[in-house]
């Protein structure tokens, strides 16, 4: 389970290798992302609090980035925070998320990314419920979520 120290050391020392790499132009992630999509994850812009589709969701599955499929979160560590975008206290692995610090708008914050394409997502802080502590607080856009197949038996 990571922590905030974990995360601080991924931000200052440099990050776990991705399992793979995906690198496009921004010409390409144009063709693939609606405006918005493209807006948040290759600009680095946030969605209006409150106003993403995957917001209020609680179904069962993975929430995936949206630039190159690479599952990031998994529904079951998934919790409401109040704070008007999808909230999750790990990534679904290690080495799914890239960490950087953030000086943007005069606060100190950590960014993440998808390690895979470096789709911005938004950022990670350190006031998240037990046992981790951490609240990845994640664009909507950033991310499209794979339901879990019910099984009919």
């Amino acid at each position: 389970m990571l922590t905030w120290k974990d995360i601080i050391n991924f931000s200052v020392k440099g990050n776990p290798t991705p399992d793979k790499r995906v690198e496009k132009t921004d010409e390409e992630w144009r063709a693939q992302l609606t405006l918005e999509q493209f807006r948040i994850t290759r600009q680095k812009g946030t969605e209006r609090p409150h106003s993403g589709a995957l917001c209020s969701t609680h179904e069962a599955g993975k929430y995936n980035c949206v630039c190159c499929d690479t599952p990031l979160f998994d529904s079951t560590i998934k919790f409401s925070s109040g704070t008007g975008w999808p909230s999750f206290t790990q990534p679904i692995k290690a080495n799914a998320i890239k960490y950087e610090k953030d000086t943007a708008f005069g606060m100190v914050r950590v960014e993440v990314m998808c390690n895979t394409c470096d789709a911005h997502l938004g950022h990670v802080f350190p006031d998240g419920p037990e046992p981790s502590g951490l609240r990845y607080c994640i664009n909507s856009e950033s991310m499209q979520l794979e339901k879990e197949a019910i099984n009919d038996k």
